[in-house]
């Protein structure tokens, strides 16, 4: 059985092929089915935003002997009846409770309520709201966040590689990684919160920085296919995609390692929401983005250049003298 540094050599050389180019048909049929999907999803699963993005009020009750969340749910049901109710355990001896926005005095009720479920002091019970219009401005300011970033990777991959078309492989994989993500978290009912948006931009750098890496390697075997090489521009594609399989799927890895044992830390141990949110949502998106970048961006961007009359007429030569040759096409 070889080893993960034979198998490298070997892709790199050409030796060993995953056809990622030659079978874009299946690939791209998969993305459509996982994108479609994705976005279907919310139609049966709605999309759960956390408080910071629907506004509402939220109390923490500290030092109980008992976290039993159904507890919180009938403390709060007893002052206002028809309050929906969001519970979550926080380490071992705290409680956090998310409800619609209460007034002042719903607030101090609900928060003597939860105390004495408890069996604890009203002063180990803290509570806040957050208001509609705090939670707009949050939406409004991710979404801008989320167009510049689309609009500079767009400018800036289109000035690095001087092609347009590189472009738009990298950006529709770019929503490809988002789409699937958000509909992963629909899926599972996680929480998207603040800093599960800046958790998805972060992903969004990752799969950019990946998608770099494999194009620049496209760009130097394409640069290479003169009149000696006996590559279509597809198998430089294909090629560079390869040689460039083993450093992604390791990134991957070292990746998702670290962020996976903050995620258990921040959902099992401490409880520590923030903590969670951001990981979950880099722990995800980064599978995700090297899944894209490989049976995406690489093959999309070969369908967008092959039909080019320089390429295409190319092409015809290297294949005509490969039956010339008697070499199998």
């Amino acid at each position: 059985m070889r080893s993960m540094s034979q198998l490298g050599n070997d892709l790199y050389t050409g030796k060993t092929s995953f056809p990622f180019i030659g079978r874009r048909r299946l690939w791209f049929l998969i993305a459509a089915i996982l994108v479609i999907g994705s976005a279907l999803v919310p139609l049966f699963r709605p999309i759960s935003f956390s408080i910071e993005f629907t506004g509402g009020s939220q109390f923490t009750v500290n030092n109980v002997a008992d976290p039993d969340q159904q507890l919180a749910t009938e403390a709060v049901q007893s002052v206002v009846p028809e309050a929906t109710t969001k519970v979550v355990t926080i380490g071992d001896d705290a409680v956090r409770v998310q409800t619609d926005q209460m007034t002042d005095a719903e607030s101090r009720e609900v928060s003597a309520a939860l105390a004495e479920a408890y069996g604890v002091p009203e002063s180990e019970v803290s509570y806040s709201f957050i208001g509609p219009s705090w939670g707009a401005d949050v939406t409004r300011t991710s979404l801008w966040g989320l167009a510049i970033f689309l609009a500079l990777t767009f400018l800036i991959l289109a000035l690095y590689f001087r092609t347009v078309k590189m472009s738009i492989a990298a950006i529709i994989g770019l929503v490809d990684v988002l789409v699937i993500t958000i509909g992963v978290y629909a899926l599972f009912g996680f929480e998207i919160s603040p800093a599960a948006v800046i958790g998805f931009l972060t992903i969004l750098s990752y799969a950019l920085y990946d998608t770099t890496v494999v194009f620049d390697k496209i760009r130097e075997n394409t640069s290479e296919d003169g009149e000696v090489s006996g590559r279509t521009f597809g198998e430089s594609v294909n090629l560079a995609v390869n040689q460039t399989l083993v450093r992604s799927i390791n990134t991957t890895v070292v990746a998702i390692l670290p962020t996976g044992a903050i995620l258990f830390i921040g959902m099992v141990w401490q409880g520590a929401q923030t903590l969670t949110d951001l990981s979950l949502s880099i722990f995800v998106g980064t599978i995700v983005a090297a899944y894209s970048t490989i049976f995406v961006a690489a093959p999309l961007y070969s369908l967008l250049r092959e039909n080019e009359a320089p390429i295409k007429a190319r092409d015809e030569r290297v294949l005509a003298a490969r039956e010339l040759a008697g070499t199998p096409v």
